[in-house]
Order: C-alpha cells, then sequence, then structure tokens
C-alpha cells in the first residue's frame, strides 16, 4: 500500500494558519496596541506639524515658504541630496559588487567601515571633519593659504552628507546580492557573455528595486541630516543652513508659525518616502521568472 506525501506548505500560508491559531482577544489586543503606538508616534505628531504650520492660515504657510531664506535652505538641501545621492549609489553599486563577487583580503574590514556611520554619532562625524579640514585642522592652514573652504561652506557638508548616508545603498544590495547568489552571472559568463553585459542584463535587472529601495532611504536622510551639518555648517542664514538648520533658527527666535511650515516640508517627503518605499517593497517581492536574465545576456 502506497504512502501519500502530504502536499507541501508554504511558509506564507504557515504564517497564516499560526496566525489564526491564535485567540481572537490576543489578535485585537496586539491589533490595538500597534495602532495606539502608531497614533502616538506618528499621526500624532504629524497632525500637530501641519495643525501649527497652517495655524496662520494658508497665506502666512506659502509667505514662510517663500521667505527668501527658507528658499536658500530649500536649494542648498536640493544640491546637498543632488550631489550624494548619485555619489553614494555609485560607491554602493561598486561595493555591492566587490563584497559579493570577489574575494579580496581585506573584505570583512570593507564591510565593517560601511556600517561605521551607523555607530558613529553624526555630531562625531562632524567634527571630525571640524579637526581635519577645519582652520586649526590638519589640511586648514594648506587650504587657507590655497583659498579652499571646505568647513562652513557647501563643500563640508556635502562630505558631511555623504558619510552619514554611504551605507544605505551598500548594505542594501550587499544583502539582496548575497540572497540571491551568483549562479545567474555565471551561466551568462558560460553562454558568453562579458562583464558589461552580465552586470547591465543580468546582475542589474536582480538588483534595481533594491537600488532604489537604497536610494529612497539615503535620499530622505540626507534631506533631513541635522547632527553632522549642523557641525560643519556655521548656520549662515541663507548660505549654509539646510531646511532642519533653517527651523531650529525659526524656532529658537519664536516664529512658531514658519519654523513648523518649513518642517511640514520633511514631513511631507518622510510620507512620500513611506509611500514609495511600501510600492518598492511591494516590488521586490513580487516573483520574477527563473533563469530569465542569463538568456537575456547571452542574446
Amino acid at each position: 500500500m502506497e504512502t501519500v506525501a502530504p502536499p507541501a506548505i508554504s511558509a506564507r500560508e504557515l504564517t497564516r494558519r499560526n496566525t489564526l491559531s491564535e485567540p481572537a482577544m490576543v489578535r485585537w489586543l496586539l491589533t490595538g496596541v500597534a495602532l495606539l503606538f502608531l497614533g502616538l508616534f506618528l499621526f500624532l505628531p504629524l497632525l500637530a506639524v501641519f495643525g501649527q504650520a497652517l495655524e496662520k492660515g494658508f497665506s502666512a504657510y506659502l509667505a514662510a515658504i517663500k521667505e527668501p531664506d527658507s528658499l536658500a535652505a530649500i536649494r542648498l538641501t536640493l544640491l546637498v541630496a543632488a550631489i550624494s545621492v548619485p555619489l553614494n549609489l555609485i560607491f554602493g553599486v561598486a561595493a555591492g559588487w566587490a563584497v559579493t563577487k570577489f574575494r579580496f583580503p581585506g573584505k570583512n574590514l570593507l564591510v565593517t567601515l560601511i556600517d561605521l556611520p551607523f555607530s558613529v554619532s553624526p555630531v562625531v562625524s562632524g567634527l571630525i571633519y571640524v579637526l581635519v579640514f577645519g582652520l586649526q585642522g590638519w589640511l586648514g592652514p594648506w587650504l587657507y593659504n590655497h583659498n579652499i573652504k571646505i568647513i562652513f561652506a557647501v563643500p563640508g557638508i556635502i562630505l558631511a552628507t555623504i558619510f552619514v548616508t554611504f551605507p544605505f545603498v551598500a548594505r542594501e544590495l550587499i544583502a539582496l546580492m548575497q540572497a540571491q547568489g551568483s549562479d545567474e552571472e555565471e551561466a551568462a559568463m558560460v553562454l558568453g557573455a562579458n562583464g558589461f553585459q552580465i552586470f547591465w542584463r543580468v546582475t542589474f535587472p536582480n538588483i534595481r528595486w533594491g537600488i532604489i529601495y537604497g536610494v529612497i532611504l539615503c535620499n530622505a536622510r540626507a534631506m533631513g541630516e541635522f547632527g553632522a551639518v549642523s557641525v560643519v555648517s556655521g548656520h549662515i542664514r541663507g548660505l549654509t543652513n539646510t531646511i532642519p538648520l533653517h527651523v531650529e533658527i525659526l524656532y529658537n527666535e519664536y516664529n512658531f508659525a514658519a519654523a513648523f511650515a518649513v518642517a511640514s516640508l520633511l514631513a511631507l517627503l518622510a510620507l512620500v518616502t513611506l509611500a514609495v518605499k511600501s510600492i518598492v517593497e511591494w516590488k521586490m517581492r513580487s516573483p520574477r521568472p527563473a533563469g530569465r536574465s542569463a538568456q537575456c545576456a547571452s542574446s
């Protein structure tokens, strides 16, 4: 008499069955606690920000946004993000490719250094740049003699932003490429594809959503960074103040309506980031036909 094996159960189906097996009271209690935390720490602060921003009317809100110092802060924030995010993208792709596809001395050290900004306070990282490029720093006298300004200028803000944001793309791609393995790249190589074809037609389609995901997080952090930028900027109104620094100045001057109006721009950025992040996560979870990339690379 033959024994029929039971049908395989997917991990998602197993999780669903385990969830449904919990008592209804436990499910409702956990859901309520999660909603309570979301309400207290997410929705309530957002309502407070937009409520304070629009307290004096929409015309006052627009006037605060159109004020020259606010526009200068917005332009500088966009400029810093436009420079730091592409550079971090190039570094992230190169680091992910090197760590996951090659063996070389110092590989573990490279991975550790990539995580360094996560363990160092942003204020400390900004102070390091001051000690290196400041007037009393190691390179300060040489920079001063050659009329090159880094600290208390835009280059210092860009350097500090790059430092605190460079792990985002790299860490996302390293984890993704390690999970995918290198079977498809090896198959494409056997079929005669060169290095560029392997990357563009095999590796890139597999990691494109991971790249977008890392860029979204990197851009959000670049626009919202405060600690490191605060140390190296000098707080020069209209010149070296990004949006977070400008919000601090307005708040310290008791100009609460203008401060919350400018802060609402960062809140809107956070909401857009969450929406795009959710879409990218859904795309990354979508099934992809196996073996298709290697076939495309050989064509």
